[in-house]
C-alpha cells in the first residue's frame, strides 16, 4: 500500500461538510466498488512496481505511486500527523495504527516527530500491508526524502533482515502483512491515531470498504482520531456510519481536500 495516493477524488470536493454519524441508513458503494474483483493477498504476495522519473515508485497493480509526486513527505506530515493533532498529542503509550505501510515514509515521519516532541514513555505503531516492498526497494524510494532517510538505516537493516516488529528509539513499531479485512477484526487493540492511507479508493476500493471502516472505528479509542489524503464521499459516509465525527480539510499542496475525524463526537 502506498505512503500517501495521489488520485483525487473530484466529486467529492462538491459535498458539505463536516458529516456526523447518521442514525439510521448506510452510504452507497462507490460506483463500481461492487464489480471491482476482491484482492485477498497471500503472506508472501510483493507488489509490482514501476519507477517515475525522481524515484517515484508506482504500483502496477493498482496503478498509483506510493506517494506524493508533490513531496510526499510534506504531504505526509500535514496529511497523517497534523490531521491527527501530532505531534502534540503524543504521550506514553500513545498508539498509531495504520492502513497500508508502503515505504514506510509515514512511520519515519512519526519518528521524526516523536523524536522532536522529546515526551519519555513509548509510542506504538501498528500497520497493515498487503503487498510488502522489499528493502532495497524502499531505500531507492526514500532517497527522494533525505530528511527520512536520514533516520531510516535500523527499520532498513531490521526490514531487509525480514523482521517485521522492531524498536526505533522508543517507537515500537509492527506491520502486519496480509489483507486488512480478515487481519483487523482479529487485533485486539485500538488505537488513538488512525493513518488511512491505501491506494486510491477508485482503484483500491477493497481498501476503502463500510465494513472495513467499521472495523476501524471499532478498533479506535475514545475521542480516537483518523486522516487520510481522501475526501470521497462513499469513503466520508462509512467513516461516519463507524462512528467519527467526519471533516472535510484543505488537502495538501493542488489536493484540494482531505478528510479528518473524531471519534465519538
Amino acid at each position: 500500500m502506498p505512503a500517501t495516493g495521489q488520485s483525487a477524488d473530484v466529486a467529492s470536493a462538491q459535498e458539505p461538510a463536516p458529516l456526523r454519524a447518521p442514525q439510521t441508513g448506510h452510504p452507497p458503494e462507490s460506483p463500481g466498488a461492487q464489480d471491482a474483483p476482491a484482492i485477498r493477498a497471500s503472506r508472501t504476495a510483493g507488489p509490482d512496481l514501476d519507477w517515475r522519473e525522481g524515484g517515484i515508485p508506482v504500483s502496477t497493480r493498482f496503478d498509483d505511486p506510493y506517494f506524493s509526486l508533490a513531496d510526499g513527505l510534506a504531504e505526509t506530515r500535514h496529511v497523517f500527523l497534523a490531521g491527527n493533532r501530532l505531534p502534540e498529542r503524543f504521550r506514553e503509550g500513545f498508539a498509531i495504527a495504520e492502513l497500508g505501510f508502503g515505504t514506510g515514509l509515514n512511520m519515519l515521519a512519526t519518528l521524526i516527530g516523536w523524536r522532536a516532541a522529546g515526551r519519555p514513555g513509548r509510542l506504538s505503531y501498528l500497520s497493515f500491508e498487503a503487498f510488502p516492498l522489499a528493502a532495497p526497494d524502499i531505500a531507492r524510494a526514500l532517497a527522494a526524502f533525505p530528511e527520512a532517510r536520514a533516520v531510516a538505516d535500523p527499520f532498513l537493516a531490521a526490514w531487509g533482515a525480514g523482521r517485521r516488529r522492531f524498536d526505533l528509539d522508543g517507537m515500537a513499531v509492527e506491520v502486519r502483512i496480509g489483507d486488512a479485512r480478515d487481519l483487523l477484526p482479529r487485533w485486539e487493540g485500538r488505537a488513538d491515531a488512525w493513518f488511512l492511507d491505501g491506494f486510491s479508493p477508485a482503484k483500491n476500493p477493497e481498501l476503502w470498504s463500510e465494513a472495513l471502516m467499521a472495523e476501524v472505528g471499532r478498533h479506535t479509542a475514545p475521542e480516537g482520531t483518523f486522516a487520510t489524503y481522501t475526501a470521497a464521499g462513499h469513503v466520508r459516509r462509512a467513516l461516519a456510519e463507524a462512528g467519527f465525527t467526519v471533516t472535510r480539510q484543505p488537502g495538501h499542496g493542488r489536493k484540494r481536500h482531505m478528510t479528518t475525524g473524531v471519534l465519538g463526537r
